[in-house]
């Protein structure tokens, strides 16, 4: 078997999944990583954002946009697969408050399904470069995963749409330049109808940003509230057709869990890694903390469950580039991984006793980062509905 040499111990198993081309990409974006954000990562964990000059670094070297097509800047290759080893470098370097995943796997594909010719002009350049940054704004305070249940409006006045309500926990929320906003353009007695799409740009009268809210974890993703206040945003900038949010929302979901699915399996190997190498260095009663059998036990269960959670991701990224990915597989992936992922940090980080509660430990980091996986992209309790109802149930 082929061993992938990375900047972390011990090297990797190459994976059937990926293939040179990936992993030249991987070893670019890795150095990336490890020269640009990861020796300034605590800084901005304390400012809680990471500065806009990263996306225009990382536009420049061509980790953003890869699927825009070449005309706009952008990469030209439609391969989730790129986009699964941005998430695993990301995670495996701990730095998952990075909001790259975000820009390029959730937000780019809305403008590249659903822009007009002249949109697409106006913002795939920027996009692809990092000069301008995406958000997209669904949650609301009073709707989190039922998108049905979406309040925002949206009234067309002339040549202007104007929008109001509020949305909540939008990460990208004080960077973003572009915010792709679902709201309510029309009433429809079926509540899944009369959502539309809208890009509202960062100068927009009417719209303002709230406080950067303070998290748990992930502390450097800048994550706000958003105000719309008879905010005028031009009705060029409708993305798609009216009435078609609710359809596009959907379209996407299975991309931006497995994009969850996927860090979420990184940031259990990275865990495991970093609780092997501390266990053999750490000595308790005169003995390294990894001779004891709790601690192999321990890990080699931890080992074994990766190991297939990994093949099981990996089958499924295999779908969504074969476009034969279904809702429920996704949904499958998402929870799975994301529940694993919290388990099994939370077993690392018990065998480095002590120290495993110190921030300067990156395992803490990774504790309390893990929360969201289980949340964000849908609930597990939600993607248990998404399972359980295409079981016929």
């Amino acid at each position: 078997m082929m061993l992938v040499m990375s900047n972390d111990k011990p090297a990797r198993a190459r994976r059937a999944l990926y293939d040179d081309e990936h992993e030249a990409f991987r070893d670019s974006f890795r150095a990336f990583l490890d020269s640009r954000v990861v020796p300034q990562y605590a800084q901005w964990e304390r400012d809680g954002i990471v500065p806009r000059k990263v996306f225009r670094e990382a536009g420049d070297l061509g980790f953003l946009g890869m699927e825009i097509p070449e005309e706009y800047g952008g990469g030209g290759v439609s391969d989730f697969r790129f986009n699964a080893v941005v998430a695993e470098e990301i995670a495996r370097t701990g730095t998952v408050s990075v909001g790259i995943n975000l820009h390029n796997d959730i937000c780019v594909p809305y403008f590249l399904a659903y822009a007009d010719d002249e949109q697409r002009r106006r913002w795939l350049p920027g996009l692809a470069s990092g000069e301008l940054i995406a958000a997209i704004a669904m949650t609301e305070p009073g709707t989190g995963s039922d998108l049905a249940g979406i309040g925002t409006t949206a009234t067309l006045d002339g040549d202007h749409y104007v929008l109001n309500g509020n949305k909540t926990f939008i990460s990208n929320g004080h960077n973003a330049d572009l915010v792709i906003v679902a709201a309510r353009t029309e009433r429809d007695s079926d509540r899944h109808g009369g959502l539309s799409l809208i890009v509202v740009e960062r100068d927009t009268p009417g719209f303002e940003r709230g406080r950067n809210l303070e998290k748990i974890g992930m502390h450097a993703q800048d994550t706000a509230e958003l105000f719309f206040d008879n905010a005028r945003v031009p009705a060029a900038n409708l993305l798609g057709k009216p009435g078609s949010g609710f359809r596009s929302l959907v379209s996407n979901l299975a991309q931006e869990r497995m994009t969850i699915a996927v860090a979420s399996v990184a940031s259990a190997v990275q865990s495991l890694e970093w609780a092997v190498e501390y266990v053999q260095e750490r000595r308790v009663f005169g003995r390294s903390v990894g001779s004891y059998q709790n601690t192999r036990f321990v890990l080699a269960s931890i080992k074994t469950e990766v190991e297939v959670m990994q093949a099981f991701v990996d089958s499924c990224v295999t779908e969504l580039v074969a476009g034969t990915l279904t809702p429920e597989r996704a949904a499958m992936a998402k929870l799975a991984a994301s529940e694993l992922q919290g388990t099994a940090t939370d077993r690392c980080l018990q065998l480095f006793g002590g120290y495993g509660y110190m921030t300067e430990y990156p395992i803490a980091r990774a504790y309390v980062d893990a929360r969201i996986g289980r949340i964000y992209g849908g609930t597990s309790e939600v993607m248990r509905e998404i399972i359980g109802r295409s079981m016929g149930l």
